[in-house]
C-alpha cells in the first residue's frame, strides 16, 4: 500500500522510487504482471495524481478501505473512511473516469450486514470493476481479531454484479476451496497468511522443495515446503533485483518466514536481530549486506534439515492438534501458518470480579497490551503521521 499525499508530491521522488521503483524498469514491468498497485488517500485530486503516475505501469488500481491500524486512523484513511461514504464514492469514482485502467476497492464489513450491503452496492456504484470484502470489522485487529464473517462476504457477492473477492480466514490450502464455497465468490484474497507460508496458494502436489514436502493430499491438501528454504529462495530473488528492497522489510521477512524454528533456535533469532545490513550509494543493499542475511537462512537450512532426518517414521505423525483451537501444528522445519490461540473463556465469577477491578482502574493505570515480539527481534518503530504502511503482496486464485 502507498500513500498517495506523500506519493504525489514532486519534491518527495526518493519516496517514489521506495515505493514505485519506475526508473530501473523492473516494477511494472512485462515481468511483474498482472499488477495491481494499491493507495490509501482521503483527497480525490492527491489519488487521481499519484493514479496517474503508475497507470502505465500496472493493470488496474486499488483503493484501500479497510486498513484498521492506528497509524490509518490518525492519517484518515483505510477503513477509517468507513463512514464518509461521500467521500469514498468520489475516490472511486475520478479513478473510474480518469483512468485508462480499472479500479478495484477492498473494504471491511460493518456489523450489520445490511449496512455492509449498501456500502458494497455504493463503492459498485462508484466504479469499482473488483470488490474485495475482508468479513471483520475495523475494530477486529490483533488480539481481537477473531474469524471473519463468510455471512457478510455471501451477502455481498449476492447483492452487487462486478466480481467479488473473499479476505479472511484463510490459514491453510483447504480454506481457499472452503471460502469459496462458504461465500460463491470470484477469488480468495490473503495477506499475513502468505507471509508465513508463501507457497499458501500451491497444492501438496506442487513442489520443488526437498522430500519429504509431499503428503496424502488428504492429510495435508496445501504445499508447506521448508521454510528455510523459502527463506533462501526470497533472499535469491532480492540479490538479482536492481530495485531496492529495504532491510528492515527483509529482516520482517525472515522472522515470519523461518517464526515455527526460531523460538527453538534462540541464536540465530538474536543472530537475525543483530543484523545492520549496510546499502550503498545507489541505495541497494551490497553483496555483504545481504550475505549474513543468506549464512543465517543457511545455517536454519543445515539444522532443519539434520533434525527432520533424525525423525523415525513418517514425518506427518509430527503433526499435532493446538487444542484451543483444533487447529494442526506441522513441524517446526516446514512453512506453516502462525495464530495466537484462544484465551479460556473466565467464568461467570471470574467474569464479574474482572468486571468489577477493570472499573475500579483508572485509563493511566491500565497497562499496554505486550509486544508480539520476542528475543532481539526489532519491534517496528511508531511512524510518522504520513509515514506509509508496509508493502503487501496479495494473490488471488479464481473462483
Amino acid at each position: 500500500m502507498i500513500n498517495a499525499k506523500m506519493f504525489q508530491d514532486h519534491s518527495k521522488k526518493s519516496f517514489r522510487d521506495q515505493n514505485f521503483d519506475i526508473p530501473h524498469g523492473e516494477e511494472g514491468s512485462t515481468t511483474d504482471r498482472p499488477l495491481i498497485v494499491q493507495f490509501c488517500a482521503n483527497d480525490p485530486d492527491m489519488l487521481l495524481a499519484s493514479a496517474k503516475y503508475v497507470e502505465a505501469h500496472c493493470d488496474a488500481v486499488d483503493i484501500n478501505l479497510g486498513c484498521p491500524q492506528d497509524i490509518a486512523k490518525r492519517g484518515r484513511y483505510g477503513a477509517f473512511l468507513q463512514d464518509d461514504w461521500d467521500l469514498i464514492y468520489k475516490l472511486i469514482n475520478v479513478l473510474h473516469t480518469k483512468l485508462s485502467v480499472p479500479v478495484t476497492a477492498k473494504f471491511r464489513i460493518f456489523p450489520s450486514i445490511e449496512k455492509t450491503v449498501e456500502y458494497a452496492k455504493m463503492i459498485e456504484r462508484a466504479g469499482a470493476q473488483i470488490i474485495t470484502c475482508h468479513g471483520r470489522t475495523r475494530e477486529q485487529r490483533g488480539q481481537n481479531a477473531g474469524l471473519a464473517s463468510y455471512e457478510h462476504i455471501r451477502a455481498v457477492k449476492d447483492a452487487v454484479s462486478v466480481p467479488v473477492f473473499a479476505n479472511g480466514n484463510i490459514l491453510f490450502h483447504e480454506d481457499i476451496q472452503a471460502c469459496l464455497d462458504a461465500t460463491g465468490c470470484d477469488g480468495v484474497m490473503s495477506a499475513e497468511g502468505q507471509l508465513y507460508n508463501a507457497a499458501l496458494f500451491a497444492s501438496a502436489s506442487h513442489s520443488h522443495s526437498p522430500e519429504g514436502s509431499i503428503v496424502d493430499p488428504q492429510l495435508l491438501p496445501g504445499f508447506h515446503p521448508r521454510h528455510a528454504d523459502l527463506a533462501l529462495e526470497y533472499l535469491s530473488i532480492v540479490s538479482t533485483l536492481k530495485t531496492r528492497t529495504s532491510p528492515s522489510a527483509i529482516k520482517g521477512h525472515l522472522f515470519k518466514l523461518m517464526r515455527p524454528a526460531l523460538s527453538r533456535e534462540t541464536d540465530l533469532r538474536e543472530r537475525l536481530g543483530r543484523v545492520r545490513a549496510k546499502e550503498g550509494k545507489d541505495g541497494r543493499l551490497s553483496k555483504e549486506g545481504i550475505q549474513e542475511y543468506v549464512n543465517i537462512a543457511q545455517e536454519m537450512k543445515t539444522r532443519m534439515d539434520a533434525q527432520a532426518a533424525e525423525v523415525e517414521g513418517p514425518w506427518t505423525e509430527q503433526i499435532v492438534t493446538e487444542p484451543t483451537t483444533g487447529l494442526r501444528i506441522l513441524p517446526h522445519w516446514l512453512a506453516q501458518p502462525y495464530f495466537r490461540p484462544l484465551k479460556p473463556a473466565p467464568s461467570s465469577v471470574q467474569s464479574v470480579e474482572a468486571s468489577q477491578a477493570s472499573t475500579k482502574r483508572s485509563r493511566s493505570e491500565i497497562t499496554p497490551e505486550p509486544s508480539q515480539h520476542s528475543g532481539t527481534e526489532e519491534p517496528p518503530k511508531r511512524p510518522k503521521l504520513d509515514e506509509p504502511m508496509v508493502d503487501v503482496k496479495i494473490d488471488f486464485v479464481a473462483g
